[in-house]
């Protein structure tokens, strides 16, 4: 869907991109992950043609970008960019005939949003005497009204509750269902780790990790376990089981060992139940917010 080719984007001293390449699929949901500062915002503006690159190029479905795709991209930014005085219904049908809509399918794809939404009395109501979550539903409706094969959505959940934060993740996940290709740019790693087939990370205008979230979890894979107990607090002093943490609460003995010299959790669990009573054993694999940490930690201290 989207060919992202050594893109370079310099602001006076200040190289915001710097060789950057990334391939979206069709059909899945790219989170774009990064430190503030990092090149995400930069990049998202020049997938919607808002600003150029220095150097290299980005495809659309295996066309150079052009004018053209605009009207198949949505494009919600972290800040939003709603009118205040203008009444709701006539600024949704503005932005819809903006994005090649006619008038009676901008009016009917708006009546089917506001439904989904449970926004139907708010036609005639102004921006302004909106809550904050209010005007990012609409600012979400904006964004996909006229159905885009691409959906760019830089902090989608931000400014709403949890139970409207739910509504929009199942829209997002129909969406995708139905084709949509998402780019989701987002602090909240608990979000990455329910939504996103692939990931991008982005530290100081450099890619520094990119690939399938489930092959980038297992490469963080430590062999590490985390084994539940009852029985007297218990200590493994040999070289192939490394205890990391040792816990109590009440009667249930918590261990964290990483296991050493090819050993297996077999092993583990034979050191251990001539001892205790085994409750539960755990494989300790990082989430995409641990790996996120380390990897910017590794190059140096940044805003998160």
């Amino acid at each position: 869907m989207l060919s992202i080719r050594n893109i370079v984007k310099q602001y006076a001293s200040h190289r915001a991109l710097d060789d950057v390449s990334l391939e979206i699929e069709k059909g899945k949901i790219f989170g774009l992950l990064g430190p503030n500062g990092a090149g995400k915002t930069s990049l998202i503006r020049i997938i919607n043609q808002i600003t150029a690159p220095d150097a290299g190029e980005v495809y659309f479905n295996g066309e150079k970008l052009n004018p053209d795709h605009i009207n198949k991209i949505g494009y919600l930014p972290e800040e939003r960019g709603l009118y205040k005085k203008m009444k709701i219904g006539e600024q949704m049908l503005y932005l819809a005939q903006l994005k090649g809509m006619s008038k009676n399918d901008a009016v009917s794809r708006i009546k089917y949003w506001f439904e989904k939404m449970e926004i139907q009395s708010w036609w005639d109501k102004k921006v302004e005497d909106l809550s904050k979550g209010m005007q990012q539903k609409v600012q979400f409706v904006a964004t996909v009204v006229h159905g885009p094969e691409l959906l760019i959505l830089d902090e989608p959940f931000s400014g709403f509750d949890p139970v409207n934060a739910e509504m929009i993740k199942d829209e997002i996940l129909e969406l995708n269902k139905k084709g949509a290709t998402i780019i989701f740019s987002t602090h909240r790693m608990e979000s990455v780790e329910q939504l996103c087939d692939n990931i991008a990370l982005i530290n100081k205008s450099h890619k520094i990790l990119d690939g399938r979230l489930k092959d980038i979890r297992n490469s963080y894979r430590s062999n590490t376990y985390k084994v539940e107990y009852t029985g007297e607090p218990v200590t493994i002093d040999q070289p192939e089981f490394e205890t990391i943490s040792a816990s109590a609460h009440e009667e249930l003995q918590t261990l964290t060992i990483k296991l050493n010299n090819g050993k297996s959790v077999n092993d583990l669990l034979s050191s251990l139940m001539p001892k205790v009573t085994i409750h539960q054993v755990n494989e300790v694999i990082p989430t995409i917010n641990d790996i996120f940490i380390q990897r910017v930690s590794e190059k140096g201290a940044v805003t998160l």
